[in-house]
């Protein structure tokens, strides 16, 4: 709806098509990625550049949080690994894929926005994993628009608290809090969440906003409950 012409990746082809078909964009380039995959990565980018010639825009959206409601002491190897495979080891593929083809196009530059979480700055309880990863997109967005400058590549970070989505139910029913005791929190719409993302992409490159919270208003994350 902001005119932009739209590439969506993911691992699934269905989604995607619902995903464009939602975004009104029935033309949308959807390309089947897994970003733990460099050479998937690879093509992805490839696609992207053939289809459009250019990138200006990448938002680095796919994320896990990894098995629910397992203490830390329980937490198997692997599915760390999965977190951290998912939530930072592929956000730094496709944000380096799309550094060299900013680098690269003419006009040179473009611009990078993360996706990090409330847990960049304060975990839930049994969350280590998704915690230590959006704890990291926090040093990733810090070093992409440092080594960005030379080349007119912006970058910035938005952190999310309880959007209204499938992911997000149980915070409608109870959530366990650091007291331990269950409640329930109050969530916003996700289409407020998109019009956030959609006005930092539409800044100049001259203009970039490196970290930007969006939350419910009354979410127990400022303050003490």
């Amino acid at each position: 709806g902001a005119g932009w012409s739209l590439a969506l990746a993911g691992r699934r082809a269905e989604p995607l098509a619902e995903t464009a078909a939602a975004a009104g964009s029935p033309d949308a380039l959807c390309v089947t990625t897994d970003v733990t995959d460099e050479d998937e990565v690879d093509a992805l980018f490839t696609a992207v550049r053939e289809r459009f010639g250019r990138l200006d825009l990448l938002f680095n959206n796919a994320g896990t949080f990894g098995p629910g409601g397992v203490p830390l002491e329980d937490l198997a190897t692997a599915d760390w690994r999965a977190v951290v495979d998912v939530n930072l080891t592929g956000a730094f593929l496709c944000a380096q894929a799309a550094y060299r083809l900013m680098k690269e196009q003419d006009p040179q530059g473009g611009r990078i926005i993360n996706n990090g979480s409330i847990s960049a700055h304060a975990p839930r309880p049994h969350s280590v994993a998704y915690t230590a990863t959006k704890h990291a997109i926090t040093g990733l967005t810090k070093s992409l628009a440092l080594d960005g400058r030379p080349y007119r590549i912006a970058c910035g970070q938005i952190d999310i608290g309880n959007a209204a989505t499938e992911m997000t139910e149980r915070m409608q029913t109870g959530i366990l809090q650091a007291d331990g005791k269950l409640a329930v929190e109050p969530v916003m719409a996700a289409a407020d969440v998109a019009r956030t993302v959609v006005h930092m992409a539409g800044l100049p490159l001259e203009a970039n906003i490196p970290f930007l919270t969006v939350m419910a208003t009354n979410m127990p994350y400022v303050g003490r409950g």
